[in-house]
């Protein structure tokens, strides 16, 4: 479905603006269930047994009750629900979607805003995860669930066998890649990845970008920024001097890396220790967790790498209700417990996930304040608004550092985010986009 040209970007802030009335009911929409049953929601989601988190707001809710239907995760999901959407019918109750795939399905008209029912919970989540969910504006558009700081992993026993201090700047970190190259030539402090564009929006969001933005009725685009180019300059400048591995993540080189300890260091996401745990379970006990290097110490900031939120669609008929299980399972110490429990999560939730992450990761049990440093950085992310065309600025990545890495060339890397700049406002325009230069 495709709004007209020039309300776009308007209809970000007042999409479901029909829908508020139906949600402004307050959390209580269930006391009065209709008379011939209770109120049927379904739920589609691709996290891993949800349905024995529903199984509790079920049996403690008869006249509100969930149905589970799992679904692909990413783009599978957003597309099968931009179909049912478009057809009228089909279209689930509550959707699970990433934070990045928001500003696509409110410009379709999918998501409903329910500010009305969950507008209270805005100081529970950092304030860049919210952001994620309101897109700037007083509408909201669904309620966080997990999310993806970013920190520094490193093999410790790697570092103090070679001397090596924990970089806590980018200064820093390039001189100990270096310094690690030096001792022992085989070994990298990390990779630059060109297939992992969401890694490279994390580490541009830490320097401040924000690549999409609203400016009344109209987008803009600073995927070339000051922030995005600073940091595109600094990778280029250590993938070409040979201090800092280039090859892609996920791949079976980069995990035979990270068994045999050539790969030492890792950018990644709070939830790295599952994926260390995967790929390289030897290994467990031996590396440690750090807030990543800063640009500016006195100025602490992560960036996120993943993370989703839980979506009332336009086309429920239970949007209240629907809204006031959303809250429970986003915001409720139970639904928290339960999340980190069964589905093994990062919540986005500050006050619960304290309680709910009261010890460390298994892969990491010897570092017990594991999750106090991840709960000090991840309240460090500044905002980070996405646009309707994320897809097509990711694909830009994939492509054009693609040929920055194999070129090893600082400049490639600069280019690399101009062409990107340049591929993601073309496509906005051709789109029918309102878009502001």
């Amino acid at each position: 479905m495709r709004l007209s040209t020039g309300t776009k970007a308007a209809a970000i802030i007042a999409s479901a603006a029909l829908l508020m009335t139906a949600c402004s009911s307050g959390s209580g929409g269930s006391d009065a269930p209709a008379a011939d049953g209770p109120v049927e929601l379904t739920f589609w989601t691709w996290a891993p047994n949800v349905d024995k988190v529903v199984e509790t707001w079920n049996a403690a809710n008869p006249d509100i009750q969930v149905t589970v239907n799992k679904q692909d995760g990413g783009d599978p999901a957003i597309t099968k629900l931009l179909t049912a959407v478009k057809a009228g019918s089909g279209a689930p109750d509550i959707m699970q979607t990433e934070y990045q795939k928001i500003p696509t399905l409110v410009s379709a008209d999918a998501l409903a805003d329910i500010s009305g029912e969950v507008a209270d919970l805005a100081d529970q989540f950092p304030e860049g995860v919210w952001n994620d969910v309101t897109l700037g504006s007083d509408a909201v558009y669904a309620v966080p669930q997990d999310s993806g700081p970013m920190q520094f992993y490193y093999r410790a026993d790697i570092f103090e066998q070679l001397g090596l201090t924990v970089p806590t700047t980018w200064d820093e970190y390039a001189a100990t890649a270096a310094a690690l190259q030096a001792a022992d030539p085989t070994k990298y402090l990390g990779t630059f990845s060109a297939t992992d564009a969401g890694w490279f929006t994390g580490l541009s969001q830490q320097a401040g970008a924000s690549w999409w933005g609203i400016d009344g009725d109209a987008w803009t685009v600073a995927v070339d920024d000051e922030a995005t180019l600073k940091v595109a300059d600094y990778w280029g400048g250590l993938v070409e001097s040979g201090v800092i591995d280039n090859k892609p993540m996920y791949t079976p080189e980069w995990n035979a890396a990270l068994n045999n300890g050539t790969q030492i260091g890792w950018l990644s996401a709070i939830w790295a220790p599952g994926v260390l745990e995967g790929n390289a379970p030897d290994t467990a006990g031996l590396w440690k967790m750090a807030p990543m290097p800063q640009w500016d110490a006195a100025k602490p900031a992560t960036g996120n790498w993943g993370g989703s939120a839980t979506a009332v669609t336009s086309q429920s008929k239970h949007p209240a209700e629907a809204a006031q299980f959303i809250t429970w399972l986003n915001s409720s110490q139970e639904g928290v417990d339960l999340l980190v429990e069964q589905t093994g999560i990062y919540p986005a939730n500050i006050p619960a996930s304290a309680e709910a992450l009261s010890e460390p990761p298994t892969f990491f049990a010897n570092q017990p304040d594991f999750y106090e440093i991840a709960a000090q950085t991840a309240k460090t992310a500044g905002s980070f608004t996405y646009g309707p065309n994320v897809n097509v600025t990711y694909s830009a990545y994939n492509d054009e550092f693609g040929k920055a890495t194999e070129a090893k060339s600082q400049a490639a890397f600069t280019a690399a985010v101009e062409a990107m700049q340049k591929v993601t406002l073309e496509d906005l325009k051709s789109s029918g986009f309102n878009v502001k230069e």
